[in-house]
């Protein structure tokens, strides 16, 4: 049955049974080809990438860059796009309709909501560049001399002082964390929750193209765009888990003297992806949201701590400044097209932007399963707004207590590496040792909670879009998630994961782009009659 382009029609439930190509054997339940697939390719990418770590590394050194030069531009004008659609679906009718239907209610709190979808889309990179992002675009990104008018203004029109240049590295800062990277997720997680919930489609990517590819979204347009998901969720995530595992270990010397090598960096890795499997043999309720609620409380001690013995009163007039700068500056931050002096845009945000985009469907996907019963405006408000406020707070708090540090004379944060820069700046602060030692706690549980809600999304996928599928083949994810990580980190470190993140982040910033319109056109037919009361209706005609 196809889609008439001016009626909200869709198949038949039958046309589209939950799992009618997946295949049962051996305990397992997963979708051919997308399992089969995407697994070989993983298994093969791990082999190659430890049989060959020096060739891996090279190849990785020259990707990046090579996408960077290259395609910028699209990054940015995708993720502007993503930012006014979400603004879009807050001001029109389309924000009224209900995930779920009219009478669908939401089924957890805003307490629990908040938690799960926070910890899950961001914490490893809150923790990790809290500190070093703000001081590195303080002392070079952006400026080549820090704090002068000649560095600072042809950018943003900062004023010439050491307060501007302060204000422009916190709003460069925000800007990485606030509305865009969030429009990303939420983008796709409405696409999710609306096809899954008002249409009755599977919980996977290629439900959200219905519109467009109409019965081929089963065939193999659709395993393609299923397999684009996975590789992307998995190269994303073993990002954060790389980063994850560069921060832990670099804390566990700065506190217990822990040696800082590879094999250290490794260890850990396997330590804390063994942690994951048990949080995912839990599932969703009982492993991930508890996590994520412990991790939020703990990262609140944490931020009240430094908040009220670091410099209180400077941070309160930072919080309004660090807020009205960015709102300020985002425009001209995000042209796509601007001069790129300081290397801004091609080393800082288009990583970045490739980062959220390969992060989108793990982290769409997720908020979609915990978001059935929140109306469009609802849903996009609050994924869109509070992460962002949480973020301005959470950078303001910790890179502007590292600024006013070093402001004061203290070197070592400028000193230190990037994983480093965090403890350095607590180190300034009372209670080095127990404060150092929750920073640590946070990133090791938000690497749990990333991996666990990471194989739940993976697994989601490859079983056709089943959210009970088998606990073995989420086991088998966790445990790939950690050996992409480690494959990584033997491959280049820090700079062979950022470009992994970015290859497979390219090719997803075409597919969320045809997502948008898809979700538009599917927007606009719900309004027009609800699709399961038509489709009810029409069945029982």
């Amino acid at each position: 049955m196809s889609i008439d382009t001016d009626e909200p029609v869709a198949p038949s439930v039958s046309d589209y049974e939950v799992g009618q190509d997946n295949v049962q054997k051996f305990g397992l339940d997963v979708h051919n080809p997308v399992f089969a697939i995407s697994s070989a390719l993983v298994v093969l990418f791990v082999l190659i990438a430890l049989a060959l770590p020096g060739q891996s590394e090279d190849f990785f050194g020259w990707l990046r860059p090579a996408l960077t030069a290259q395609f910028d531009w699209l990054f940015l004008i995708a993720a502007d796009i993503f930012v006014l659609f979400c603004l879009l679906m807050i001001v029109t009718p389309y924000g009224n309709l209900r995930l779920g239907g009219r009478d669908a209610r939401p089924d957890y709190g805003y307490v629990g909501w908040f938690s799960m979808l926070f910890a899950a889309g961001m914490g490893i990179g809150l923790m990790f560049y809290g500190v070093s992002e703000p001081m590195t675009h303080f002392d070079s990104s952006l400026a080549a001399n820090a704090g002068t008018a000649e560095s600072w203004a042809p950018l943003a029109g900062a004023a010439g002082d050491e307060l501007g240049a302060r204000r422009l590295a916190m709003a460069a800062t925000i800007f990485h964390w606030g509305l865009h990277p969030w429009a990303i997720y939420a983008v796709v997680g409405l696409a999710l929750a609306f096809f899954s919930y008002n249409w009755g489609l599977p919980l996977t990517i290629r439900s959200a193209f219905y519109p467009i590819l109409r019965e081929r979204v089963w065939g193999w347009p659709g395993h393609l765009v299923d397999c684009l998901a996975v590789f992307a969720t998995l190269f994303g995530l073993a990002t954060s888990l790389g980063l994850g595992a560069e921060q832990a270990i670099t804390g566990l010397n700065f506190l217990f003297g822990i040696p800082d090598t590879m094999l250290s960096r490794v260890i850990l890795i396997c330590i804390i992806t063994s942690i994951a499997l048990g949080s995912v043999v839990a599932g969703l309720d009982s492993g991930v949201k508890r996590l994520s609620e412990l991790n939020m409380g703990l990262a609140f001690l944490l931020l009240a701590f430094v908040f009220l013995v670091g410099p209180t009163l400077v941070l309160l007039r930072g919080f309004a400044g660090n807020t009205v700068a960015y709102l300020q500056d985002v425009i001209p931050l995000s042209n796509p097209f601007g001069r790129d002096d300081f290397n801004f845009r091609t080393g800082w945000t288009t990583f970045y932007w490739a980062w959220w985009m390969s992060w989108s469907p793990f982290v769409g996907m997720f908020i979609a399963r915990v978001s059935r019963g929140r109306t469009v405006r609802e849903f996009v408000t609050c994924v869109l707004i509070v992460p962002t406020v949480v973020s301005i707070i959470w950078m303001t708090v910790f890179g502007g207590t590292a600024l006013t540090e070093t402001l004061a004379g203290y070197t070592g944060i400028t000193d230190a590496d990037l994983p480093l820069k965090l403890f350095e700046m607590l180190s300034q602060l009372p209670l080095t040792a127990i404060t150092s030692f929750i920073g640590i706690v946070l990133v090791i549980v938000f690497f749990v909670t990333s991996s666990d809600s990471g194989s739940l999304v993976i697994d989601t996928i490859t079983a056709g879009g089943k959210v009970d599928a088998p606990v073995p083949q989420r086991v088998f994810w966790a445990c790939f998630e950690g050996l992409v990580a480690i494959a990584l980190l033997l491959g280049g470190g820090l700079a062979s994961l950022q470009a992994a993140a970015i290859a497979t982040g390219f090719p997803f910033a075409l597919i969320l782009l045809g997502l948008c319109w898809s979700l538009f056109i599917g927007l606009r037919r719900e309004r027009k009659a609800p699709f399961l009361e038509t489709t009810q209706a029409t069945h029982r005609g």
